[in-house]
């Protein structure tokens, strides 16, 4: 069995109903598995693709995004979902890092193309110069798309996440970790296959696919997915559509919140909205809980698939702040440095261990120790939890600025700023925002004898990184909080900038 097995007998028992919804037209479960299928076929016949090799996915949401992933579950091969709000040169490491065979693009991506070679190249919505259409693909296949010896122990996904180092690195995700997260998020949603969700993150993170993306269709149930989100088009779908289930980060509860169209937009099919990827601010839940619809929140991260901990419908909701108990299928606790686990509300770092636990960081195996320990994957996540097991997180991880619910480290930034031959010395904190939750902030040391402005220091950034993670403002500065080893204490920085601030504002 493999987790492409699912689709199959959910085909096989409701063969007309509507898997996937999308820009007006439907997908039904048995077309689903059928194109599933064929693609598996083509990949194998037509481009090689066999059990461990990686075909990367460049694209906008789109139903064929699903059909891959399950195609790839059927050959025992990985899918590489790429962020498409990274710059080319941060594309261009991942597709090499993860070695990928195969690149399938939308057209509006094809930038990365002209630096990319060995890599077999097919367009979803264009024919490339060297490269065919997937239609044309799928024209020629025939035969099986199937291997043996392929099974749910089989790594899936390669999510890319960034590190402390700087670098990005890939979480492996086996078949099994996909499986008993829909486990869990059929739990937490008591989700039957008469739910109906509404995908409006993106798939190139483990958010927007397995939260109920995936576990839905694992269930049977339908999903409506959109491109990409918009406050309108997300309103007018909940109305039109009549979603049972949806996930938002605090950004996108904001934005819909906010929108004019909020107050009037009929919300009663909606039996619950899900919120995570950073700690919520209780307004924008009040607001949907105002309307009627309860708000469920989750934690966990791109190497638990990702939900580990979560409230569930029906469940306490009463706990303010609290991001629930451990999952059905995981086991949660708060540790000290050591790795003992802290009495009921100390505080310490929430580490957690399950069947959806990722496999390893991709040729990686100095990244995987050190935060895999006995099954236990550490998070660098602060929380606390209670003499009931509820849990609460009171930190990010180390110096982590998420803006818009998308995650921007520091270290990253910084490696590309100090790229410049005029920086010296920088450092990089997060700095609250109303709409974004935070932006970075830059604080750079010039060179000596040199004269930088902000402006070419942000041209510089805006070439190698994505445009959410260049700082929306640069201080030059003469020195920098250090500790007795010389390393920049960002935590005294960011009280630093939160001070000069207040200061600004007084004057």
């Amino acid at each position: 069995m493999d987790l492409c097995s699912l689709i199959d007998r959910n085909a096989a028992f409701a063969p007309d109903k509507t898997a996937i919804a999308f820009e007006g037209e439907r997908l039904s479960y048995a077309a689903f598995a059928a194109r599933i299928e064929r693609t598996a076929a083509t990949l194998k016949q037509e481009l090689g693709v066999g059990r461990g090799d990686r075909v990367a996915i460049l694209s906008l949401n789109r139903p064929d995004y699903l059909v891959l992933l399950y195609a790839c579950a059927r050959l025992g091969a990985m899918l590489v979902p790429l962020n498409w709000r990274l710059a080319i040169a941060e594309q261009l490491f991942i597709l090499t890092d993860a070695g990928a065979k195969v690149l399938v693009l939308e057209q509006a991506f094809e930038g990365v193309l002209a630096e990319l070679e060995g890599t077999a190249i097919v367009g979803l919505d264009f024919e490339p110069l060297r490269g065919t259409t997937f239609e044309n693909l799928l024209a020629r296949s025939g035969g099986t798309g199937r291997n043996p010896h392929t099974d749910l122990s089989c790594p899936l996904l390669i999510v890319y996440t960034s590190g402390t180092t700087g670098r990005p690195k890939g979480a492996v995700l086996r078949q099994e970790a996909l499986f008993w997260n829909g486990v869990m998020s059929q739990h937490m949603h008591n989700m039957t296959s008469d739910d109906h969700v509404l995908t409006l993150l993106p798939f190139f993170h483990v958010g927007g696919l397995n939260i109920q993306t995936t576990p839905a269709l694992q269930l049977g149930a339908t999903v409506t997915v959109h491109a990409r989100f918009t406050p309108d088009t997300a309103l007018a779908a909940i109305e039109r559509e009549r979603p049972t289930l949806t996930v938002m980060v605090p950004a996108i509860i904001q934005a819909v919140s906010e929108h004019p169209a909020w107050a009037t937009t009929d919300l009663s099919s909606l039996k619950a909205v899900t919120t995570g990827s950073t700690i919520v601010p209780p307004h924008l839940i009040d607001r949907f809980v105002a309307r009627g619809v309860p708000v469920l929140q989750v934690y966990g991260s791109t190497e638990t698939c990702p939900i580990a901990v979560y409230t569930r419908l029906g469940g306490d909701l009463s706990r303010a702040g609290s991001t629930g108990l451990a999952g059905l299928c995981c086991e949660a606790k708060v540790i000290d440095q050591a790795g003992n686990e802290m009495p009921a509300g100390g505080p310490g770092e929430i580490a957690v261990r399950g069947p959806h636990v990722f496999f390893e960081y991709w040729s990686n195996a100095d990244a995987t120790r050190d935060v895999l320990h006995d099954g236990w994957y550490r998070t660098g996540d602060i929380g606390l939890c209670d003499a009931d097991g509820y849990f609460w997180v009171r930190d990010r991880k180390k110096n982590m600025i998420i803006s818009g619910g998308e995650n921007v480290y520091p270290a990253e930034v910084e490696r590309v700023l100090l790229e410049h031959p005029d920086v010296s010395e920088c450092a990089v904190i997060g700095r609250p925002d109303p709409r974004w939750d935070e932006v970075p902030i830059a604080y750079v040391i010039q060179r000596s004898g040199c004269r930088l402005e902000a402006d070419e220091l942000k041209v510089h950034l805006q070439a190698q990184l994505a445009r959410y993670k260049v700082p929306r403002e640069i201080v030059f500065v003469t020195d920098l909080p250090r500790t007795a080893l010389g390393k920049v204490q960002h935590f005294l920085l960011k009280q630093l900038d939160a001070q000069s601030r207040t200061r600004g504002e007084a004057s």
